[in-house]
C-alpha cells in the first residue's frame, strides 16, 4: 500500500510524514510537496500544488491512501481543496485522511467555511474518507512569547475561556495512527487537547518558566488588532487573528472528549512542554 502526505514539507506535514514512516512498515510513503528539492528528506518527493491541478493526478498515481493536509492559504482553500479531492477521485485514491477544524460545523470561526466546503467535496467524492477536525496548536501562541517578553505582558482578546490546544506533534501523530491502521471510515474525530488553558494561565506558565512577572492583558478586538499591526503583521492577518480570538471567548476552541489521546494512545502534550521548548 502507498500512503502520500500532502504539505509534507510544511510545519505539521514534516511531523505527519516523520509519525507516518514511523507506524508505516512495509508500506510506501510518499511526500507530495510544491518544491521537491527542498524536502531534505529519504523519502520520494513529487510535485504536487494546490494551485496547479495538473501536478495533481501525476502525483496521486499508485497512491491508495492520501494524508490530506488542508492548505495554509486562508481564501483560497475551497478552490485548492476541491483540485485535491477531483484528482484523487480520477487517480482511483482509495482512502483520504483530511485535516479539517474543531467543530467546523458550528465554529464561529472564520476559518470554518473552508473546511466545511471540503468536508461536502469529500462526502460528495465517494471515496473514503475520514475527516481530523484538529483543534488549535499550542504553538499558535508561541509566536507571541517573543513580544512578551520585550513588553512584559501576553496580549490576546479571548477573555477566560479555555483553550483545548495541543502541540503540532500531537495531531501528526493521530494522522500516523489513522492513516496506517483499520476502523476509521466515515469517521468525524474532534480532536483537542487533554488540559485546556486560558491565556492568563498559559501567561502565568510563561512567568514561572522566564521567572518573570508576565500577566495577562485582554483586550477588545479592535485593540488587539490594532497591537497587531503596530507589531508589523498585516492588517488583513491581524484582523483575522483578532476575530478568532474574539471566537475562542465564545467557546469556539475547547473540547473535553479526548479523542486525541485515545487515538494516539497517550496524553497530549502538556502547556509547560511547548513553553519550555520555545525558550530554549
Amino acid at each position: 500500500m502507498t500512503i502520500a502526505i500532502t504539505g509534507a514539507s510544511g510545519q505539521l506535514g514534516r511531523l505527519a510524514l516523520d509519525a507516518i514512516r514511523a507506524r508505516a512498515g512495509t508500506e510506501t510513503v510518499v511526500a507530495l510537496v510544491r518544491d521537491p528539492a527542498k524536502l531534505n528528506e529519504a523519502v520520494e518527493a513529487r510535485l504536487f500544488d494546490y494551485d496547479r491541478a495538473a501536478t495533481l493526478g501525476p502525483a496521486l498515481e499508485g497512491v491508495d491512501t492520501l494524508v490530506f493536509i488542508s492548505s495554509s492559504e486562508v481564501g483560497k482553500r475551497i478552490a485548492q481543496h476541491g483540485n485535491v479531492v477531483a484528482a484523487a477521485k480520477v487517480a482511483g485514491v482509495d482512502r483520504i485522511v483530511y485535516t479539517s477544524l474543531l467543530h467546523a460545523d458550528i465554529s464561529p470561526l472564520s476559518l470554518a467555511g473552508e473546511h466545511l466546503a471540503t468536508e461536502a467535496a469529500l462526502k460528495a467524492s465517494g471515496v473514503r474518507f475520514t475527516i481530523l477536525r484538529n483543534g488549535w496548536y499550542t504553538e499558535n501562541y508561541m509566536a507571541s512569547v517573543p513580544g512578551a517578553l520585550q513588553h512584559g505582558a501576553f496580549f490576546g482578546s479571548s477573555g477566560t475561556a479555555r483553550i483545548s490546544a495541543a502541540a503540532r506533534a500531537d495531531y501528526a501523530d493521530a494522522l500516523a495512527v489513522v492513516a496506517t491502521t483499520d476502523g476509521h471510515d466515515g469517521k468525524v474525530y474532534e480532536l483537542a487537547g487533554d488540559d485546556a488553558f486560558t491565556l492568563a494561565e498559559l501567561a502565568l506558565e510563561l512567568s514561572q518558566a522566564t521567572g518573570r512577572d508576565i500577566p495577562y492583558r485582554d483586550l477588545p478586538e479592535a485593540d488587539y488588532a490594532a497591537a497587531l499591526v503596530g507589531a508589523g503583521l498585516p492588517e488583513g492577518f491581524a484582523k483575522a487573528l483578532a476575530g478568532w480570538e474574539t471566537g475562542a471567548s465564545k467557546g469556539a476552541l475547547f473540547e473535553d472528549n479526548r479523542q486525541l489521546s485515545a487515538l494516539t494512545g497517550r496524553p497530549t502534550t502538556p502547556l509547560s512542554a511547548v513553553v519550555n521548548k520555545t525558550l530554549k
